[in-house]
């Protein structure tokens, strides 16, 4: 603003300024102004088309009304350049032709370099500016014209004006530039739509003296405030603001090259080894084990059904009479009924409506399902299916899968980027058509689930739980694993404090996530998978989230939560490790995180039956040696 004001009260301003008012408005003429690079994307020849096509329209603006276009230089070479420039001649030569009379040119193309002085003269004298560009980033040429309108005394006299209510000053800008919403008072307009750029520049012309002065007040009072130091002192306020906590954070040097990244983390962020997990399961008398079943003991694949490995391992841990092992799926009963036979195996069906397991936690294949909330009308499913068919018929790769009470739109298949932006779409379309309906509409990993209300694994974790604190069962180790934001309610319970009573004083918690989406506190977890140099895994924070494992249980009593992470994206996830051997490719990431989870509930399983066989009762809860962990 001081460099644009000590011009405008330069001599040579004022006097270029009283020669264009005595060519110009001496005459009665009205000047529109437009400033713009002689390139292809700042529409100059769509501002002549909408100027011919107000002549053409507005007869009575013939004789009076000039369009004064300067051309700066073009900033580069080639062909485009020369059609720009021939078009543009072309243009002007036909308007003047047309519409242009003795001493009267509609069109004046000023296509020479202008000093500063000479563009501030015209800015001052213009009742309207026109920027028609079809592409552009900050141009500052409105900002520029506002402020020169707003001139100083000296110029005032020279205009003629008396009262600061005759300063004004009009915009056409089009919407396709990056100061358009800054400037709430100028007519926005599409560049290529010609008619409506004529009408907005006529509009522009006849609006009451008034409110272009209301117009121009606000606009300069908003140039005034937001400039360079403005925009200077705000960037760093940021940049304070941002690295304010840096001193309470632990910074990684993640990757190398163009991936390399630093990341900041937490003081209580620490390294978990898998030992870690093995030995707190070893020395824990009472354990709660909760496993999703969908993309993290089994990989998003075609066949859903479980690996023989996997219902081995399984078994292996509900035959320890010390455990109880609960598993979470959005199947139906039938399904989980037919994969599952494991005796002492509990089980949430569709994300926690149906349960089965008897009150000591021991599930009896003849037992009865049974329903975590009262009944739910699935009379909405009517509404929903025709929704979720449309977008199914748009999506290619995308299916329905429905359920008991659950409908699941499932693009796992299709495009990756249209198959999100179509969910995001699908979302806002079923929450607005199931507004008053008891339904709740959720995104997941490839996946939109809208099932009734009050369902989650949350509440899964929480009749678990408490089923236990009824037999006066603490456990003293809890183990939750998931993949993707619907389990994230459990992860919420067993780290809330009403969740604190349910836990024996020592209990250890470990909070796992496989898969792209991450608690927003995580552990770094080492998939020693008999490697020689095994490599580090886990995830970037998600904003999606919910703070799940923000607080561990050392707050609430005397345990230890710790949330671990083994993330599928290479491109968000962090690789830490102590060579530079640690840039694997996704496949070998995910497959990675399967096998550790496998490896962890292997060796968990391995010490446990050899204790409930060559043991005592009384200390089968001593640490042994297992030869894995060699």
């Amino acid at each position: 603003m001081e460099q644009l004001n000590a011009v405008l009260a330069l001599p040579e301003t004022e006097a270029k300024v009283a020669e264009l008012m005595e060519t110009y408005t001496g005459n009665g003429r009205v000047v529109m102004l437009g400033v713009d690079d002689m390139d292809i994307f700042k529409g100059i020849s769509l501002k002549l088309l909408a100027m011919e096509e107000l002549l053409g329209q507005h007869p009575e603006w013939r004789g009076r009304l000039v369009l004064v276009q300067v051309a700066n230089p073009a900033r580069g070479r080639g062909k485009d350049v020369v059609g720009v420039q021939e078009e543009t001649y072309a243009m002007v030569k036909r308007i003047n032709e047309a519409y242009g009379a003795p001493g009267y040119e509609p069109v004046v193309l000023i296509d020479q370099p202008l000093q500063f002085y000479e563009r501030v003269a015209y800015y001052v004298i213009a009742e309207v500016c026109l920027v028609t560009a079809v592409r552009d980033g900050m141009n500052l040429i409105p900002y520029e014209y506002v402020a020169s309108r707003q001139g100083n005394d000296r110029l005032d006299r020279i205009l003629r004006l008396c009262k600061p209510e005759e300063k004004k000053s009009m915009l056409v800008v089009s919407e396709f530039i990056g100061c358009s919403p800054s400037l709430s008072g100028a007519i926005r307009v599409n560049p290529w739509n010609i008619e409506a750029v004529a009408d907005a520049m006529e509009c522009a012309l006849v609006l009451p003296e008034k409110e272009k002065n209301l117009r121009h007040d606000k606009h300069y009072r908003y140039v005034e405030k937001h400039d360079v130091g403005y925009w200077a002192n705000s960037f760093l306020q940021d940049l304070e603001r941002t690295c304010k906590d840096h001193s309470n954070r632990r910074c990684w040097g993640i990757g190398f090259g163009l991936r390399f990244r630093v990341v900041s983390l937490d003081l209580s962020f620490r390294k978990l080894a898998m030992e870690h997990i093995v030995q707190a399961y070893r020395r824990s008398k009472t354990r709660a084990i909760l496993l999703d079943y969908d993309g993290t003991l089994m990989p998003q694949a075609i066949n859903k059904s479980p690996t023989a490995k996997s219902v081995q391992i399984l078994n292996s841990l509900c035959q320890d009479q010390r455990n109880a092992v609960f598993l979470c799926s959005g199947f139906k009963r039938c399904t989980l009924d037919e994969w599952f036979p494991a005796e002492n195996l509990g089980m949430a069906a569709e994300h926690g409506y149906f349960m089965r397991y008897e009150l000591k936690l021991r599930l009896k294949r003849d037992a009865e399902w049974e329903t975590c909330i009262p009944p739910a009308d699935c009379s909405w499913m009517q509404i929903a299916k025709p929704v979720m068919e449309l977008y199914t018929e748009t999506t290619d790769g995308s299916i329905i899968e429905e359920r008991d009470t659950v409908l699941v739109w499932n693009y796992e298949d299709a495009d990756p980027d249209f198959g999100s932006c179509q969910a995001k779409e699908l979302v806002d379309h079923l929450e607005s058509v199931l507004t008053n309906e008891p339904v709740s509409v959720k995104s997941t990993v490839h996946s939109v689930e809208a099932k009734p209300q009050g369902v989650s694994k949350g509440l899964v974790a929480r009749r678990m739980l408490a089923a236990l604190q009824e037999r006066g069962m603490c456990p003293d180790f809890v183990l939750c694993i998931g993949d993707d934001r619907s389990d994230e309610d459990m992860f919420q319970f067993i780290t809330s404090a009403s969740c604190a009573d349910s836990f024996a004083s020592t209990a250890e918690v470990f909070a796992c996530t496989v898969g792209p989406y991450v608690s927003e506190e995580l552990a770094l977890e080492n998939p020693a998978l008999g490697e020689e140099d095994p490599e580090d895994l886990c995830a970037p924070k998600d904003e999606g989230l919910s703070m799940a494992g923000s607080k561990g249980h050392a707050e609430l009593h005397q345990g230890k939560l710790t949330t671990v992470c083994i993330s599928q994206v290479p491109d968000r996830s962090l690789l830490l490790a102590s060579s530079i051997k640690s840039v694997i490719t996704m496949g070998r990431m995910y497959r990675m995180g399967l096998r550790m989870i496998a490896t962890v509930l292997r060796r968990m399983c391995i010490p446990s039956q050899v204790a409930m066989k060559v043991t005592k009762p009384d200390d089968a809860n001593e640490p042994l040696e297992d030869p894995q962990l060699r």
